[in-house]
């Protein structure tokens, strides 16, 4: 399904190639943000590179890995940023689990994590950020959407309880009673659930779960993490695993990105208290994040998500993914085509891409401080 999702996509990031690339005027150097985009040909975006690509080095390779649910945002990325300043970045995205434990080993320039790093996480980077340590910066926000394959069903509304209960293994059925009480009009089958979760350490589970937890505490009585705890339920990698497996079975479910909901999958509307439910998209994502608080320290800035809201239009199972970076003691060679990236990305061109991808842009307020702090690291 994800092969299919980009490929609808791809007039979209070849447009976005060009303008992002003529974008990085900031690309290599601390200032905060990029300039505007333009439709010039690829002649143009060799210009750019030359002029506007800062000590950030022609033919340097990055590696990179991480959080699977911001691949295909990190994908458009470094399409723009590669044809405008000729650096090569392989983002494996592994998963947020794999992009940490590399990252504190020591063999990434960068990592994706849809969780913030824990304190044993930040004492660890230390070993590989001399005299630095690693540091959460929020780049890209999106809904989780719980997307399913239900023949007959087109606008499925669920709440935390029921998706708790479904993805605990207590309703099997499509036809359960909770579930008509939520969907009166809806021609529910008389069909098994097969409720699909991440098989690897996943941010996107965590995210989740952090959900559940928040909201239906009694009916989901697990601790919560980047692994799957609950018992029963089939299990894929990846979030992209995750969506082809959702695609491929009748009366399947499961959550990932919203940008792998499509082509057969639909993604559910979530019941939160308010006058109408709520459908995953940008904007929805985007009401959420902006009532988020920064609660890292120093320069970090990891969120506090409100899971909660009963605000109307808002979304509540959101995440944020981060790129986690040395604040101090970024590897020479690597630091400054790692520094010319960050800065293309969080600058309002390229939040500007997010939105036209099915991601959510950082709003202004923390963004800002994001700038800042990339423009510190060193």
């Amino acid at each position: 399904m994800k092969l299919q999702r980009m490929n609808r996509r791809a007039l979209t990031l070849g447009a976005l190639a060009v303008s992002g690339a003529l974008a990085l005027t900031a690309c290599g150097s601390d200032d905060n943000g990029g300039s505007s985009s333009s439709s010039s040909s690829s002649s143009s975006s060799a210009n750019a590179s030359s002029a506007n690509c800062g000590t950030a080095k022609k033919g340097q390779q990055l590696l990179a890995d991480g959080s699977s649910a911001q691949k295909n945002a990190i994908d458009a990325w470094v399409k723009a940023f590669s044809q405008a300043c000729g650096v090569q970045i392989n983002y494996k995205g592994g998963g947020s689990g794999a992009g940490v434990t590399s990252f504190n080993q020591g063999q990434l320039a960068f990592a994706g994590s849809d969780s913030a790093l824990k304190p044993e996480e930040v004492t660890a980077s230390k070993k590989v950020c001399s005299g630095g340590q690693g540091i959460d910066l929020p780049m890209v926000g999106g809904p989780i959407a719980l997307g399913y394959n239900v023949p007959g069903v087109d606008n499925l509304v669920l709440d935390a309880p029921t998706l708790a209960k479904i993805f605990d293994s207590k309703i099997t059925n499509w036809n359960d009673a909770a579930i008509k009480k939520l969907n009166p009009s809806a021609k529910l089958p008389d069909l098994k659930i097969q409720a699909f979760h991440r098989s690897d350490e996943s941010g996107t589970t965590d995210n989740f779960t952090k959900y559940l937890i928040a909201t239906t505490a009694d009916n989901w009585k697990y601790s919560g993490g980047k692994a799957w705890q609950a018992k029963g339920g089939q299990s894929a990698a990846g979030s992209a695993g995750v969506a082809q497996q959702v695609k491929a079975t009748s009366g399947a479910i499961g959550y990932f990105e919203l940008s792998y909901v499509g082509d057969g999958v639909k993604a559910v509307s979530i019941n939160t208290g308010a006058a109408a439910p709520v459908a995953p998209s940008t904007d929805s994502a985007t009401k959420d994040i902006a009532d988020a608080k920064v609660v890292g320290t120093g320069s970090d800035l990891s969120l506090k998500l409100n899971y909660n809201t009963k605000a109307e239009g808002a979304y509540p199972i959101t995440l944020v993914t981060y790129e986690i970076v040395c604040d101090k003691g970024n590897k020479a060679d690597t630091l400054p085509a790692t520094k010319a990236f960050l800065t293309y990305i969080a600058s309002e061109e390229g939040q500007k891409v997010l939105s036209t991808i099915d991601y959510a842009p950082i709003p202004d307020a923390i963004i800002t401080k994001v700038r800042s702090t990339i423009a510190s690291i060193s």
